[in-house]
């Protein structure tokens, strides 16, 4: 078990970047930020499960809050701070890119996930993969409002892990929408796995899932 430190970056002119470092002691220089869905904040036991796992592989792990959780401990993000939050996942690569020379890859979990998507299809090559846990495609029992307005302009290649009982977009409904995109993706199914994608009697298994198949993507000569 690592010992992550808490983290804080309020660097001029950004947004501050507030959360978890976890860094192994053989790190290779690949970063992986990781953020939170519209419900939560980066202490959720998918992140600190995924965290751990991901560090004890060897990647440099930040987990971070999103701004609007900087700003109110509880409550979902209020109208129009998308774009805020945008900005602090912005802010978070570019705290890591100054303290490694390795990729910097960037995760969420639904909301989170989402504005990831959005400000890498806004800024392409900003970082090297995408990881989307519990992508929310649409709002549950609305399938018509689908959120792939920007899928077309996503060029980062992407890894989506996805419960097959999620009421935000089914597998199939996902299968669909990834075909909007034009870069390289891989979706990951978890049996029988909610929203939430993590349970007490799943929560080891499904960090460790992630954690290889991620990784076997991001070495992908072909990704």
């Amino acid at each position: 078990m690592n010992d992550p430190q808490e983290f804080v970056d309020a660097a001029q002119n950004e947004v501050p970047v507030r959360g978890f470092m976890h860094r192994p002691p053989d790190a290779g220089g690949d970063c992986l930020v990781l953020t939170h869905g519209a419900g939560s904040n980066c202490n959720s036991p998918l992140l600190v499960a995924l965290a751990d796992t991901f560090c004890a592989s060897g990647l440099i792990v930040l987990r971070c809050d999103l701004p609007f959780r900087q700003l109110r401990p509880h409550g979902p993000p209020s109208r129009g701070s998308a774009e805020r939050d945008q900005e602090g996942l912005r802010a978070a690569i570019v705290s890591m890119r100054r303290q490694t020379s390795g990729r910097v890859f960037l995760g969420g979990h639904s909301y989170g996930g989402r504005q990831a998507t959005m400000l890498a299809a806004s800024q392409p090559g900003l970082v090297d993969r995408l990881l989307l846990l519990s992508y929310p495609l649409h709002p549950p029992q609305r399938p018509s409002e689908l959120r792939t307005e920007h899928f077309p302009r996503l060029q980062t290649p992407t890894m989506f892990v996805h419960g097959t009982r999620d009421g935000f977009g089914s597998i199939e409904e996902l299968v669909a929408a990834l075909t909007l995109v034009p870069a390289r993706t891989e979706l990951l199914p978890v049996a029988g796995a909610g929203h939430e994608l993590v349970t007490k009697r799943n929560r080891e298994d499904v960090s460790k899932r992630v954690v290889e198949a991620f990784r076997l993507f991001t070495y992908d000569a072909e990704a």
